[in-house]
């Protein structure tokens, strides 16, 4: 009998997750689809805390000449099951696991468990707090993030490695990713056009993304379902343009205070808030990223990163049969231009007239319409485009 690894605080966690949203019962299914049910067996029978290295190579998706390839890493699941413990539960059941017993913090609310870790790095909880704060203490953004998070850089410039890593496997790979779906890998060939045009955002999003369809080693910035619009933008700035590691960071470091404030204050999961939460997240953070990197003030910061998400509002998660492919892949590479388009639009209009909806107000009406958009259109495939993908097995 073997015990998983979990602490109180995450199962807490999780209960209230489930008693909040009521959408589990649909998650686990699009979590079949993701292969979940099988790499939770995997990791429950591993004894190993190994680290997953971003040279192994990728499996194929959705089964090849009948058979089904999936390269799953092993390792302690802890961290993943906050927001799907009662599908972990069903497993383990099936396959003779002892889960901890419940416990109750009282409220109902996350929590209730004091494991010594302090989750919260700012105090501030939205960008018009961070504003207030800078203002007070006459701090640039980056400087209240690095008072912060000290360290952060070495994390990040880690965080690039597997990018650019990604970038490059997926512009040296051909073939197959999914049979289902009969999608072929086309980043390489978006490459060779994109050299006569010096136009590599697209191929190099599309790199990314189909690194990810075919179980590839990602970052995970801020989805994986969204993965390939900061990415490209890390690798195309270092590669095209020849900026620094060390400018780098501290463009995802501003990415990732606006990230912060969308994950506190609305979501970044499709299974949540729809594709708006994904990829409007990680289009409002590259917008932001961009911004700060043309020297643009923080007024038009912000007013990129809102337009980042306003113009994704509604967005729904609807991937056909399941898999990362149709329509995010796609999806992906539109998002990556459309962050610059945010950014350079939103320094023409600044000085003719002004941002009239907030950063945080977009923010609230995103959190507003996820939870109005139907459980079908959020990351189930029961709804939506995945409805009219006409399946053909080949």
């Amino acid at each position: 009998m073997k015990k998983l690894n979990i602490t109180k605080k995450q199962y807490n966690e999780s209960k209230y997750f489930n008693k909040k949203y009521g959408a589990l019962k649909y998650m686990s299914e699009s979590g079949k689809l993701y292969k979940t049910d099988k790499g939770v067996v995997l990791a429950l029978e591993s004894e190993e805390d190994d680290e997953p290295k971003a040279d192994e190579p990728a499996g194929l998706v959705g089964g090849a000449d009948g058979e089904e390839e999936v390269t799953v890493k092993k390792g302690d699941l802890a961290s993943a099951l906050q927001d799907v413990i009662d599908t972990v539960k069903d497993i383990a059941a099936d396959n003779d696991v002892t889960l901890p017993e419940e416990e109750e913090d009282g409220e109902g609310e996350p929590g209730g468990d004091d494991d010594g870790d302090d989750d919260e790095v700012y105090n501030e909880n939205d960008f018009d707090s961070i504003k207030a704060f800078l203002k007070e203490k006459a701090i640039s953004l980056t400087d209240y993030i690095y008072e912060h998070e000290s360290d952060l850089k070495d994390y990040l410039k880690g965080c690039l490695k597997v990018m650019f890593e990604t970038v490059e496997r997926g512009l040296t790979s051909e073939g197959l990713i999914n049979k289902e779906l009969n999608y072929y890998r086309v980043a390489a060939k978006l490459y060779e056009k994109a050299k006569s045009k010096e136009d590599f955002l697209v191929a190099y999003s599309y790199a990314a993304c189909e690194e990810n369809a075919a179980g590839g080693m990602m970052c995970t910035a801020p989805t994986l379902g969204a993965c390939g619009i900061l990415t490209s933008l890390m690798y195309y700035l270092h590669k095209n343009e020849g900026v620094s590691e060390d400018r780098l960071c501290d463009l995802l470091a501003v990415a990732g205070i606006f990230g912060n404030c969308i994950k506190k204050n609305a979501s970044i999961a499709g299974s949540t808030g729809g594709c708006q939460a994904e990829v409007g997240t990680a289009c409002s953070m590259a917008a932001a990223a961009i911004a700060f990197k043309e020297g643009f003030g923080l007024p038009t910061i912000e007013y990129a990163a809102e337009m980042g998400i306003e113009h994704f509002l509604g967005l729904t998660c609807d991937p056909v049969l399941g898999y990362v492919i149709i329509p995010c892949i796609e999806r992906n590479a539109i998002s990556i231009l459309r962050a610059y388009d945010c950014a350079y639009l939103a320094e023409q209009l600044k000085d003719v007239k002004g941002n009239l909806i907030s950063f945080d107000s977009v923010v609230h009406a995103m959190n507003y319409t996820g939870n109005k958009l139907a459980i079908e259109l959020k990351e189930t495939s029961l709804g939506g485009l995945s409805l009219e993908y006409k399946y053909e097995k080949r």
